[in-house]
């Protein structure tokens, strides 16, 4: 049985960090060299960890299924990344950051990591900046920011619409410096299938090489993944397609406590659904909202262009609503109040299920070169998706799955239920609560890669007897064993139905069901078809080619069969928690006006589920929430 000790520091939370530092175990530098640290993923949280824990003299071995760091789906990331700088002297603050993202996330998160991660937000701007990340300066040459949903300070600091490719190349540079040097040993095209655990430790992975098929084992001293999030367990997504859950999943089924499965954002600025044929979905940037205004409407069914809508006909939703944040409502808010509109039969587009973006008067006001140099690869984007002009007419713009919240328990130290494992980045639940605020995605990736792993890996290297461990101990042959015979069971299943048929449909339980608003009877609905789902993909699923060689319907039927097994959990998660909170909206649970309605009484823990076994269900595991700082109040962005 998994016990949670989130070993967070006493004392004043300022303090908190500095004083855990000072008491953590140091690792000689000389010592350093004699362990290996295996990092399973390359994108921010991965690369930066790589390389920094390199730099410190330790080996590393990387691990990534792209065939380059470069396309890690961090790349994607467009709007910014916040930091408690306060150049515009707007009222910012490590303690506002801090109030901002707790209240954001609904209070379902730790106190103790969110200042943590407000504190950190002001080095990461700095060693970005001496890596020469092109943030974007004001005509003076101070570095820009711009606002984001949940804020009422300008905190982002932002590339153009590529903020997160740019703070990628800073940190494969800095990891490519590292392979260069001997430091790092990276492995391209691999693929992470199981966790090896000896002696109740994390101790090793077992791969497989996605060119060639071969499934190898890799072992070292402690094991770190940064794999990303699960928003693919819906199909449609903003996800990459080769984003998946394979990784935390095989770690859950090893003994890693699973945190808060139920926490998914849906982002408000997506391009709507155009048909069935669609395999992923196109995010525009929040960073939108901060000029773009959003509205349908006033009348049910009313089909006019939308320059042939008068103001006074327009219903400016968010501004009517939420006064004082008007349309940089926080994203969970402003999704379920697109929602809203659209169910009322106001939504625009061919479908009803799309709301309009409209930059008419920011163009107007600064010009439309302003708006282009703010915005323009992203008008492109949109543009050559829709073949529409939104420097004529509006975007058109629906919620959709973005991020998930939810991910492997860790403690303070970012280490899960089993030792030896440390989770980073969106793969970890610690830092977000039931909603991340936009541009919090690049800062805890940076956070957790460049300052907090780095320093408490040693810690546990230094507190740990560690017996010497090779790819031939019996543990890893066996787990090999296993991962081989789950692929041949893929591939001798032989069926009738398409990978991508399954996951279409678990998508769709999942949208309908677990989706944007949940309630009992939906949920429970559920928890009936996923498991006849499943039990139909190991009948009749059609997996084609071979195991020993490039086989890409193989590497998606395992993801799926995570996803479907993922699925369940969530929405077991989603039923257990009776109330509504951030990105978990219980229908039964909302207040006369339709915000979500929590109940601090009984749900204000953590939910860490264990795994029991494939017959059995999981156990829940509860870390009480406590708020010192930010008391509990009924969030209001009115």
């Amino acid at each position: 049985m998994i016990e949670l000790s989130s070993r967070v520091p006493d004392g004043p939370i300022e303090g908190k960090w500095d004083k855990h530092r000072f008491e953590m175990k140091l690792v000689n530098p000389a010592n350093k060299r004699k362990y290996t640290v295996l990092m399973v993923g390359s994108g921010l949280g991965g690369a930066s960890a790589a390389a920094s824990l390199s730099e410190l003299g330790y080996n590393v071995k990387c691990f990534c299924f792209q065939d380059s760091p470069r396309r890690a789906h961090s790349i994607a990331a467009q709007g910014g990344i916040n930091a408690a700088k306060n150049y515009r002297n707007d009222g910012d603050s490590i303690y506002r950051l801090f109030y901002d993202t707790v209240k954001g996330g609904d209070f379902r998160s730790r106190e103790a990591n969110v200042y943590r991660l407000a504190q950190i937000s002001v080095q990461i701007i700095d060693q970005c900046v001496a890596q020469g990340v092109p943030f974007a300066r004001e005509y003076g040459g101070l570095l820009a920011n711009r606002s984001f949903g949940g804020a009422q300070v300008s905190r982002t600091f932002y590339a153009r619409g590529q903020t997160g490719q740019q703070l990628l190349l800073g940190a494969y540079q800095q990891l490519e410096k590292e392979i260069a040097r001997g430091g790092v040993t990276m492995y391209p095209r691999t693929e992470m299938l199981d966790l090896i655990v000896i002696d109740g430790r994390a101790r090793g992975i077992v791969t497989r090489d996605m060119v060639t098929g071969k499934i190898s084992s890799y072992v070292g001293d402690a094991v770190v993944l940064g794999t990303g999030g699960y928003g693919n367990v819906f199909y449609l997504s903003t996800n990459a397609k080769g984003s998946n859950a394979t990784a935390i999943w095989r770690a859950y089924k090893r003994g890693a406590a699973f945190a808060n499965p139920c926490f998914t954002q849906i982002h408000p600025t997506c391009i709507p659904v155009s048909g069935e044929y669609q395999s992923k979905l196109t995010l525009m940037s929040e960073s939108l909202r901060n000029d773009g205004r959003v509205w349908v409407p006033k009348s049910k069914g009313d089909k006019r262009a939308p320059a042939q809508i008068p103001d006074s006909e327009r219903d400016y939703y968010l501004e009517r609503k939420y006064p004082s944040f008007g349309n940089l409502a926080p994203r969970d808010i402003a999704s379920r109040a697109a929602k809203e509109v659209c169910d009322e039969l106001r939504g625009v587009g061919e479908s009803g299920l799309g709301v309009y973006l409209d930059f008419a008067d920011a163009i107007r006001r600064l010009g439309e070169q302003t708006i282009r140099d703010r915005y323009g690869n992203l008008f492109e984007m949109y543009q050559r998706i829709t073949d529409e002009n939104p420097y004529v007419s509006p975007m058109r713009i629906f919620p959709a799955v973005h991020y998930t919240m939810g991910g492997l328990w860790v403690d303070y130290n970012l280490m899960g239920t089993i030792p030896g494992l440390h989770v980073i980045g969106e793969a970890n639940f610690s830092d977000h609560g039931a909603n991340r605020l936009g541009a919090s995605a690049l800062m805890q990736g940076l956070a957790d890669g460049y300052f907090v792993l780095p320093a408490t890996i040693g810690d546990y290297l230094a507190s740990s007897k560690l017996a010497k461990v090779e790819p031939s101990h019996p543990e890893c042959r066996k787990v090999e064993e296993q991962v081989a015979a789950y692929t041949r069971k893929l591939l001798d299943i032989n069926g009738k139905r398409t990978v991508d048929s399954f996951h279409r449909e678990l998508g769709k339980l999942m949208w309908d069901y677990c989706g944007m608003a949940r309630n009992r009877s939906g949920l429970q609905k559920a928890l009936e078809k996923i498991p006849e789902l499943r039990s139909e993909f190991w009948g009749n699923v059609n997996v084609p080619g071979s195991d020993s060689e490039l086989n890409q319907a193989l590497e998606k039927a395992g993801r799926v069969a995570d996803f479907l097994e993922l699925g369940e959990l969530m929405c077991r998660d989603a039923l257990h928690r009776e109330e509504s909170c951030g990105g978990h909206f219980r229908e039964e649970f909302q207040t006369e006006d339709g915000e979500a309605l929590r109940d601090d009484e009984r749900f204000a823990y953590v939910a860490a589920w264990e795994y029991r076994g494939p017959d059995k269900p999981p156990e829940l595991h509860k870390e009480p929430l406590e708020f010192e700082y930010v008391h509990f109040a009924q969030r209001s962005y009115k």
